[in-house]
């Protein structure tokens, strides 16, 4: 299935937005890598084939549906109250829902294929923009790409436990696996 002109709504409903941390510090045998889901989110991509430069994306998470959907390494699994205690700080420590409930991101170019594209853009998180560079493709009637999100670029001060011993590290991957809707 190939792009066809259109605009394109984009959702829980057509894929997955995710987010993979990972851990630092001396402590790091005691955490787990995270494997967090955007329940809520939003977006439309604008796309003319016969003008790939034109292409315009859009997208908007909302950070109090961060769900982590796993946790790897660590001395013990992590259990439901883990996930709960996790969820919590990263909404309400971390990310501030309350008084940024929303993360942007507005495409302002693109280059390549189809098959392998990059679009840069403008990424807003808690009220600071920052331009960030998306890598993705198509294949089949799957498009799938991701990017990295240095934290402290956008003032987020990564979570540490332990009196600093374990600590959430600073790039964390964004990635994102999406059917081919329909165009409007």
């Amino acid at each position: 299935m190939a792009l066809t002109a259109g605009t394109y709504a984009l959702g829980p409903d057509s894929g997955r937005l995710l987010v993979r941390t990972s851990r630092s510090g001396v402590g790091r045998k005691v955490g787990h890598d995270l494997t967090i889901e955007v329940t809520r989110w939003s977006g439309e991509a604008v796309v003319d084939p016969a003008d790939p430069a034109s292409l315009s994306v859009t997208v908007s998470a909302e950070v109090d549906s961060l769900k982590v959907r796993e946790g790897t390494g660590g001395i013990k699994p992590l259990t439901d109250s883990d996930r709960a205690e996790i969820e919590k700080n990263a909404r309400e420590k971390i990310l501030r829902a309350r008084e940024h409930p929303v993360i942007t991101f507005r495409s302002t170019g693109v280059e390549g294929t189809p098959e392998a594209f990059t679009i840069t853009g403008d990424l807003t998180i808690m009220g600071r923009t920052n331009a960030i560079s998306v890598r993705g493709g198509v294949e089949d009637d799957r498009v799938r790409g991701g990017t990295t999100v240095v934290q402290t670029r956008w003032g987020i001060k990564p979570y540490s436990a332990l009196l600093g011993a374990l600590k959430l590290a600073d790039e964390v991957a964004v990635e994102f696996d999406l059917a081919l809707p329909g165009a409007d």
